[in-house]
C-alpha cells in the first residue's frame, strides 16, 4: 500500500511596519548646479584658453596647404596630412611619440599645479563655459534661472528654454560637422551637406558628435568631471605637498562669520571668512573649497576670483583662496619660496624626458626619408637560366612616395659580381602615390655557388635627397 507523505507548510508571520519607519536611500538624489558668473585673473585666463582651443579647432579645417586642406586625416586613402607633412600608416611610430608627449606633458602639468588641463582646456570645460554663457544670456543670471525654474510653465519660460536649446543644438551640430571635416576635406563636406548627400558615416559621426556635446556640456556638466572621468580618481597619485592647488587658508579665515564691513573682525572674533558662501555658489563642481582639497576641483581657479573681490569690498588682503602648496601654507612660505620648491627635482626629470622625446621625434622628423620601399622576391616566377648563361630572379618592388610632388627613383642593386638590374631601372612616382613594378635581375652564373646568395637594393631619389637600401635574396640554382 502506497502511503504518501506530506510536509507541513511553513508559517512566514507578517510583521507589520512600524509609522515611523523611515526609507533611507543610498544614493543622494542629484540636485542642478546654478554656476555664478565670475570675473577676475584665472576667469580670465579660463575664457582665454575657451577662445584660443576654439578657434584652432573651428578654424584648422579651413586653412589651405597648397591645393589641400592643412589637416586632414585622410582614412579612406590611409594618409594623414599635417601642414606640410604627409604621414601613412607605416609612421605609426609618431602617433606613439604624440600620445607619450601628451601623457608625460599631463604628468607634468599635474606635479606643477594640479589640474590645469581639466579647468581650463579640457574640452568638458570649454564646452560647459560656451553653454553656461548662452544660458545666462538668454535666460539671465543665476538668481533668474533660479527663480525660472522653479516657476509654472508661462510663455516666458517656454521661448527662453526653447531659445537656449535650439542655440546649443546649433553649437553642438557645427561642433560634429567641424569634428568629421578632419577626416572628410571640410569643403566638400559642406557641399554633400546642402546637397543631402553626405555619406550614413559622415551624417553618424557629426550626430554623435554633436549629440555628445549637446549632452555632456548642457547636462551631464559637473557629473562627468565628477563620476566619468578617470582622471579626477587618480591625480591624486601625481601630487604631492608642493604641487600648486586652489587651498582655503583656514588658518586665516576661521572662524567663520557674517558682519558688517566696519565691524572689527578682531573684536568679534571673526576669521576673514564672512561665510557668504560666493566661493560655492560660483563652483562648477558644487563643492564647498573650505572643506579642503577634494577630488572634484577641477582647478578653476573660480572660487579664487570671487573670494579677491569680497576680501576688496570688505578691505582685507587679497588671497583667502589661492594657488599655494601644501608645504607653503604650513610654512608660511613667500611666493619665491613656494616657486622654488615647486621646481623640485621631479619637475626636473618630467621636464628633461619630455624635451628630449620632443627634440627626438623633431629630429626624426627632419631626417625622414620621403618615399619608402618594400622588396619581396616574386615566387611565382623561379630563378632561371636567360639567353647569355645568365641567371635571371624577378622581385617585385613598391615604391611609395611621401612628398607632395611626382619624384624619380632610380633602382640599383649589390651584392654579388656582375649584378645588373636588366629591366628599366628609373621609375616615376606621382605625388602622395605608390606603383608597384617588376624588377628582373640577372648575375653571370659563375658569380656564385648555388643557392641563396643575400643583395641589397638600393632606391636614389633623382629629384630630392634620400636614399634607401632594402636587403633581399638571388637564388642561384643547382
Amino acid at each position: 500500500m502506497n502511503t504518501e507523505v506530506t510536509t507541513p507548510k511553513k508559517i512566514i508571520p507578517i510583521v507589520p511596519v512600524e509609522a515611523d519607519e523611515e526609507l533611507i536611500s543610498l544614493y543622494a538624489a542629484h540636485e542642478k548646479i546654478y554656476p555664478r558668473s565670475v570675473a577676475g585673473f584665472f576667469s580670465n585666463w579660463r575664457w582665454g584658453m575657451v577662445f584660443l582651443t576654439q578657434l584652432v579647432f573651428y578654424g584648422m579645417p579651413w586653412i589651405e596647404w597648397g591645393q589641400r586642406q592643412a589637416i586632414l586625416f585622410d582614412l579612406g586613402s590611409r594618409r594623414f596630412y599635417i601642414f606640410g607633412l604627409v604621414l601613412y600608416p607605416q609612421d605609426f611610430i609618431y602617433l606613439t611619440g604624440i600620445l607619450v608627449i601628451s601623457a608625460l606633458s599631463l604628468f607634468l602639468f599635474t606635479a606643477v599645479a594640479g589640474r590645469l588641463w581639466c579647468g581650463y582646456a579640457c574640452p568638458q570645460t570649454v564646452y560647459t563655459e560656451i553653454f553656461l554663457w548662452i544660458e545666462k544670456k538668454v535666460e539671465g543670471d543665476r538668481s533668474a534661472r533660479m527663480r525660472r525654474d522653479g516657476q509654472a510653465l508661462s510663455l516666458d519660460k517656454v521661448w527662453r528654454k526653447a531659445a537656449k536649446h535650439f542655440l546649443w543644438l546649433a553649437v553642438a551640430l557645427w561642433t560634429g560637422f567641424t569634428f568629421v571635416g578632419y577626416f572628410t576635406p571640410i569643403k566638400e563636406l559642406g557641399v554633400e551637406f546642402l546637397h543631402m548627400s553626405m555619406s550614413s558615416w559622415e551624417v553618424f559621426w557629426t550626430f554623435f558628435y554633436g549629440f555628445a556635446t549637446y549632452g555632456n556640456a548642457g547636462f551631464m556638466r559637473e557629473q562627468v568631471c565628477k563620476h566619468m572621468c578617470p582622471y579626477a580618481r587618480f591625480q591624486s597619485a601625481m601630487f604631492d605637498k608642493d604641487t600648486l592647488i586652489v587651498t582655503y587658508d583656514a588658518e586665516r579665515g576661521e572662524p567663520r562669520g557674517a558682519r558688517s564691513r566696519k565691524a572689527d573682525a578682531k573684536a568679534l572674533n571673526l576669521g576673514a571668512c564672512i561665510d557668504c558662501t560666493l566661493c560655492v555658489q560660483v563652483c562648477p563642481t558644487g563643492i564647498d573649497i573650505r572643506k579642503g582639497l577634494q577630488y572634484e576641483c577641477i582647478g578653476c581657479g573660480a572660487c579664487a576670483d570671487v573670494c579677491d573681490t569680497v576680501m576688496d569690498k570688505m578691505g582685507y588682503e587679497r588671497g583667502l583662496v589661492k594657488y599655494t602648496t601644501e608645504n607653503a601654507m604650513k610654512n608660511k612660505w613667500t611666493t619665491a619660496q613656494t616657486w622654488r620648491h615647486v621646481f623640485r627635482p621631479r619637475i626636473l626629470i618630467y621636464t628633461t624626458v619630455l624635451l628630449g622625446i620632443v627634440i627626438a621625434m623633431l629630429v626624426s622628423l627632419t631626417m625622414r626619408t620621403p618615399f619608402k620601399v618594400n622588396v619581396v622576391r616574386d615566387r611565382g616566377v623561379m630563378a632561371r637560366i636567360v639567353s647569355g648563361g645568365k641567371i635571371e630572379n624577378v622581385y617585385q618592388l613598391q615604391v611609395m612616395n611621401a612628398t607632395e610632388a611626382t619624384q624619380n627613383y632610380k633602382i640599383t642593386v649589390t651584392g654579388l659580381p656582375g649584378l645588373t638590374v636588366t629591366s628599366d631601372n628609373v621609375v616615376m612616382v606621382e605625388s602622395t602615390q605608390a606603383r608597384r613594378l617588376a624588377v628582373r635581375v640577372q648575375a653571370p652564373f659563375e658569380a656564385a655557388t648555388p643557392g641563396p646568395h643575400p643583395i641589397q637594393f638600393e632606391i636614389n631619389s633623382l629629384d630630392s635627397p634620400g636614399q634607401l637600401s632594402e636587403k633581399s635574396v638571388f637564388l642561384i640554382p643547382k
